[in-house]
């Protein structure tokens, strides 16, 4: 027992030495470049396939071999992703969804190229470069993450990588040359990629999409250091290495032993999984999402027509025989669940394929158990979606690279605990439904499927959840502040996305007459995210030209070639825009809302007019009309902050013992100077920070638990610091949108935006203007119009002068005197104590956390 023991220690130390080397490989990448890199583990497989080549296939000698592949390629091919891929993204000041996708394209880049270049097949023979002792590579593993922390610790190069990981703008201006460090960053993560793969592929299937796959499992030891510690990184790489050799030992029973026996097999990704699901995750709210599309009109229906038309040629033309085509509409409405889910709702999903193949899984299934095909089907679909349900609640509360992580640990533990294990597939067979076993047959469903899908997606981009779904892609914290409930939302989006995948999943399986694991592998899912962001991820006509591209170059006798296309085109993401924006667009119309087209999309000033007539302030005779609130006026509300503290870590103080009281019918101002604490107290009382001590009240009610958008549904509106406009929407849907989420309800919402419009001066053409066309100024009157579109009691506005010139400026201060005239409760946060002292009839100053006056 004992000698069995031993020998699976040393078995775990040396998978856990290979891990901790993907480990300190990440985690210095990451703190040199800010980078993310998933395509660690293809640099790892290209290494292994040229060590092999060299020493194999032309003899080289493996001392020799190996110094060129670790010394030269390997630093090599990462200082080509630094001069090449990402520092281009640096300088263009890309966030780190657009680094995520650069890296996915490389990812996909250098599989397509070994695919072309080796060929698909699994080899057997790669060179052993330290022998089968476990102790020299551990030795290794070990005086690298030594030398790794004493070059950081006690070099100039050191101190300066510790600059620009502190302070990258302040780094360069201290005259540290950024773009050095960056690169030394990539050749040294890919040396280490490098040597991950030499070390590894005697020992597995060396071939293009399972080594990949497998360094990317162990970046679990990257997020458990939080991609800081070198460590943290090498002690739980090692650990989960020495557990999963132990784990096999074990031999349960029972209906779960199949399970258990995976999981322990495989426990590199339930550490992924933990770890990517509990940890705090990389990256920040509303600042690593996916940028939103370029908006530039519709489609024009002749393209559609052109697109019908090729689709239904293989009815008219192709032989009898259509295995190819046939895959082109299963494979399009798998594609279309990423365009709900990534072009729509702007999240990064990664695990797409897990939802296809349970899709295919299920309704195999259920036909292997006698339920017709059809009817298996649509019972597949909300079954999926209801896992859906299960794997997205958990995995909304992270954002941007963190939910990268989770979508991409999801859709690997389903593939590697469900689809391809033997408890789940064996005797499965999945054929077509009854009636459809010819091909022609088959592809005329498929293409139903396809439209009716086509029309579901389409209505869901307009109307109101349209409207929510672009603001919650566009600007997070903005759409919650307009009363959009954000985790409702992106639910909506994950479990409709997964019902697609399945849809299409099962059809995908139907048409190829089997349940084929290989096809729903979580590195096609990376493929098929890649195609989606390059040609469009907000088209309908992405899915449909992405899964032609796919089957098409992938049919051929070029196998890979389609991922080597679609790879070098998302690896060049922030220079190419997407493909579909090459299209001609109609533009949309452009008519007023009295039916007449304005002669220009310059705004009007800004006025206090009435809410009854269209222009003008109302007359002494009129009496005065409240500027933004339908009748009956509701009774006035009062927001009280109560003994408000907020400690952030390292207790620093941000807010202490603060107590404020707004009163209806009266602006107050509060002042100070930065990190007085202002934008703390705004941020609790808006919602969007719980504090840690005391609590905020309305009408003597506690708020405090209560979410930024159900306080918007309460009344109480905010604007940003920063401007919160959603750019990919016109200006009127912006403010519609502010009446739709808010107070406003139902046939009062038309009247409101049209208040809201009138008295900002937005009522003009450019009312049709897209948000990401107009200057600061403009959107400053933008956000205030949504905010009032809404009907609230109490106005919240973080320096809303901001950006606006004298004139208008002084017009908003009349705007927000005749809006607490009206019984509105307004506060306003400045740090220029004379653009409040007009307009203010209480001013708080604030320093250190507190109100002193």
């Amino acid at each position: 027992m004992a000698s069995l023991t031993y020998e699976l220690t040393l078995a775990g130390l040396a998978v856990g030495s290979a891990a901790a080397l993907t480990g300190i490989g990440l985690v210095v990448t990451h703190r040199a470049t800010g980078v993310l890199n998933l395509a660690h583990g293809a640099v790892a497989m290209i290494c292994a396939y040229v060590l092999r080549q060299l020493v194999v296939v032309w003899h080289w000698p493996l001392p020799l071999g190996a110094l060129v592949t670790l010394l030269l390629v390997a630093p090599g091919i990462g200082l080509v992703l630094d001069r090449a891929v990402f520092r281009p993204l640096a300088r263009r000041g890309a966030n780190p969804a657009r680094t995520l996708v650069a890296s996915i394209g490389v990812f996909v880049l250098l599989v397509g190229a070994a695919v072309l270049l080796w060929g698909p097949g699994a080899r057997d023979d790669a060179p052993v470069l330290l022998g089968d002792d476990p102790w020299a590579q551990l030795g290794a593993v070990v005086a690298l993450a030594c030398l790794v922390g004493a070059v950081t610790r006690w070099t100039r190069f050191g101190r300066e990588l510790r600059a620009v990981i502190d302070n990258r703008p302040l780094a360069v201006l201290s005259g540290i040359d950024a773009d050095r460090v960056a690169a030394a960053g990539w050749a040294f993560g890919s040396f280490t990629a490098g040597l991950t793969g030499v070390l590894l592929a005697p020992y597995l299937r060396l071939d293009p999409y399972g080594m990949p796959l497998l360094v990317v499992e162990v970046i679990a030891v990257a997020v458990i250091a939080r991609m800081r510690s070198l460590p943290v990184a090498v002690a739980a790489a090692l650990a989960i290495g020495v557990a999963q050799a132990q784990l096999t030992r074990l031999h349960p029973e029972g209906w779960a032993g199949p399970l258990l026996q995976a999981v322990g097999a495989n426990l590199f990704v339930v550490a992924l999984l933990v770890a990517a699901l509990v940890l705090p995750g990389i990256g920040g709210k509303g600042r690593d999402a996916l940028p939103p599309p370029v908006r530039s009109g519709r489609v024009p229906g002749g393209v559609w027509l052109v697109v019908g038309v090729l689709l239904l040629l293989p009815l008219g033309f192709a032989g009898s025989d259509l295995h190819t085509a046939i895959q082109v509409p299963a494979l399009a409405v798998i594609l279309l669940s990423l365009v709900v889910v990534a072009g729509r709702g702007g999240q990064i999903a990664l695990g797409q394929a897990a939802y296809a193949g349970l899709g295919a899984l299920f309704t195999a299934l259920l036909t292997t158990r006698g339920v017709p095909g059809l009817v298996a089907l649509g019972l597949a679909v909300p079954l999926v979606a209801a896992v859906g349900l299960l794997t997205g609640r958990p995995a909304i509360r992270r954002h941007g690279l963190a939910l990268a992580l989770v979508t991409l640990a999801t859709g690997v533990a389903v593939s590697r605990f469900v689809l391809t294990q033997p408890y789940a597939t064996a005797g499965l067979s999945l054929g077509r439904p009854a009636g459809f076993s010819d091909d022609r047959a088959f592809y005329a469903l498929e293409l139903l499927v396809l439209a009716g899908c086509l029309a579901l997606v389409a209505a869901l981009r307009r109307g109101r959840t349209g409207r929510a779904l672009a603001a919650l892609r566009d600007h997070e914290p903005g759409a919650e502040a307009s009363g959009v409930p954000v985790p409702r939302l992106k639910l909506l989006a994950f479990v409709l996305g997964a019902a697609l995948a399945a849809l299409g999943g099962g059809l995908l399986g139907m048409g190829l007459r089997a349940f084929e694991p290989e096809a729903y592998d979580p590195v096609r899912g990376l493929l098929w995210f890649a195609a989606v962001l390059v040609l469009g991820a907000d088209s309908l006509l992405t899915p449909l030209a992405a899964a032609t591209l796919l089957v098409t170059l992938d049919a051929g006798p070029h196998a890979g070639a389609a991922a080597l296309l679609l790879g070098l085109l998302a690896s060049l993401t922030g220079r190419i825009p997407p493909l579909m924006n090459l299209l001609p667009r109609k533009a949309p119309s452009r008519e007023a809302a009295d039916g007449e087209v304005p002669p220009t999309g310059r705004p009007a000033p800004l006025s206090i007019c009435g809410t009854g007539g269209a222009g003008g302030n109302p007359s002494p005779a009129e009496g005065r009309t409240h500027p933004h609130r339908a009748a009956p006026t509701p009774a006035p509300a009062r927001l009280h902050a109560h003994h408000l503290t907020v400690t952030y870590p390292g207790g620093v103080s941000a807010l202490s013992d603060v107590t404020l009281h707004l009163a209806p019918s009266r602006v107050t101002a509060l002042v100070g100077p930065n990190g007085a604490g202002k934008s703390t107290l705004f941020d609790c009382l808006a919602g969007t920070l719980r504090p840690h001590h005391g609590r905020v009240t309305l009408d003597g009610t506690d708020i405090t638990s209560r979410s930024a958008h159900a306080r918007s549904r309460l009344g109480i509106a905010r604007t940003f610091q920063r401007l919160a406009v959603f750019p990919s929407l016109t200006v009127e849907e912006n403010v519609r949108l502010g009446a739709e989420q808010g107070r406003a309800r139902k046939d009062r919402d038309r009247a409101a935006v049209e208040r809201s419009l009138r008295l900002l001066g937005l009522a003009g053409a450019v009312r049709h203007e897209p948000a990401a066309d107009l200057p600061t100024g403009v959107l400053r009157r933008v956000e205030l119009a949504r905010a009032l579109a809404g009907q609230p009691h109490t106005l919240l506005l973080d320096e809303p002068a901001a950006g606006l010139d004298t004139a208008e400026t002084d017009a908003l201060a009349r705007i927000l005197a005749a809006l607490a005239a009206d019984g509105l409760t307004v506060l306003v946060v400045e740090h220029d104590l004379d653009q409040v002292a007009g307009i203010a009839h209480t001013v708080h100053t604030m320093e250190g956390g507190r109100i002193v006056s």
